[in-house]
C-alpha cells in the first residue's frame, strides 16, 4: 500500500523524457533517476558515444525504464534543429524536457575574454530556449490538465547569488536561465506545461572536477556549505522525481535550491551567534 502511494506521487512510468547533456554530471543523475522510476529517457550530448555508453549502463539496471543515447549539440541553431529532428523521429510525445546541457569558462577578471560570453550563452541560454521552442509540439501532445508536461532547466546557485568565482559568463547565464524559466512558466501554463529550474550548489561532475575531483578537494568545498557536504545523486533524483511526477503537477515557475543552504547564507551574525 505504501509503495502504491509513493508511486502515485513520484512514478514517471510510461513517460518519455529528453535529457540534454545527460552523459555526465547532474544530467546523468537525472537520467538515471527517471529510468529507475520507469521512464523512457532519451539522452543527448555532443559526444554521442558517451551517451550510448550511459544508455547501455542504464539499460543493464534491473528497472522498468529504458534509455537511448545519441549525439545532440545545442550550441548552434543548426545543432538544435538536428537534435529536434532526431527526437521527433523517435517519439511523437515528450512528457519531460530537461535542459541540462551547459558550458562554463573560468579566468581571472582582468584576463576574462570576450569570446567567453558568446560561447557560454549560446549553450546555456540560447540553446535552451531554442530547443524548448522546437519541442513545444511534442510537449503539448503529452500534456493534460491533470498531468502537465514538464520542463526542468538547469540553473545554478551562482545565478541566484552574487558569486562569480572567475566564471562570470557562466554565473550571468544561469541568472538568465532563472529569469527565462519564470517567463516560460507564465507563458506556457495555459498550454499545460510546467517550467521549473534547479539551482544546484556543488555536486561532483566533470564540470566541477577542478574543485571536487578528489576527497581533499571535496572536503574543502564541503566546509563552505552550511549542511557540511557536497550534493549527492539522491539529492538530484528526489527533486527530479518530485517535479516530474504527480507530486509536482501544481508547481511551476520555481527555482529550486539544491545547494545545502548556500543560497541563504547572509554573512556574519550582526550581534554574534548568541545574539537575540
Amino acid at each position: 500500500m505504501a509503495q502504491d502511494y509513493l508511486n502515485s506521487l513520484f512514478s514517471v512510468a510510461g513517460k518519455t523524457a529528453l535529457v540534454t547533456g545527460g552523459a555526465t554530471g547532474i544530467g546523468r543523475m537525472i537520467a538515471e533517476a527517471l529510468v529507475r522510476a520507469g521512464a523512457r529517457v532519451l539522452i543527448a550530448s555532443r559526444k554521442g558515444e558517451a551517451c550510448e555508453a550511459v544508455a547501455r549502463e542504464l539499460n543493464a539496471l534491473d528497472v522498468s525504464g529504458s534509455a537511448e543515447g545519441f549525439a545532440g549539440d545545442v550550441a548552434t541553431e543548426a545543432g538544435v534543429t538536428a537534435l529536434a529532428a532526431e527526437v521527433k523521429a523517435r517519439t511523437s510525445r515528450l512528457h519531460i524536457l530537461v535542459n541540462n546541457a551547459g558550458k562554463t569558462w573560468g579566468e581571472p577578471l582582468e584576463q576574462f575574454p570576450h569570446k567567453a560570453w558568446e560561447g557560454v550563452f549560446s549553450v546555456n541560454v540560447a540553446g535552451l530556449f531554442t530547443l524548448t521552442q522546437q519541442m513545444l509540439p511534442l510537449l503539448e501532445a503529452a500534456a493534460s490538465d491533470d498531468d502537465p508536461a514538464r520542463i526542468i532547466n538547469l540553473g545554478s546557485v551562482m545565478g541566484a547569488q552574487p558569486m562569480g568565482d572567475k566564471a562570470y559568463s557562466y554565473a550571468a547565464s544561469k541568472a538568465a536561465v532563472h529569469h527565462l524559466t519564470r517567463i516560460l512558466a507564465k507563458e506556457l501554463a495555459s498550454r499545460r506545461i510546467t517550467v521549473n529550474a534547479f539551482a544546484p550548489g556543488p555536486f561532483q561532475s566533470r564540470m566541477t572536477a577542478f574543485a571536487t575531483g578528489d576527497e581533499r578537494k571535496r572536503a574543502q568545498v564541503a566546509a563552505g556549505v552550511p549542511l557540511g557536504r557536497i550534493g549527492r545523486p539522491e539529492d538530484i533524483a528526489g527533486a527530479a522525481l518530485f517535479l516530474c511526477g504527480r507530486g509536482g503537477a501544481y508547481t511551476t515557475g520555481a527555482i529550486l535550491p539544491l545547494d545545502g543552504g548556500i543560497g541563504v547564507q547572509t554573512g556574519g551574525h550582526i550581534f554574534g551567534e548568541d545574539g537575540e
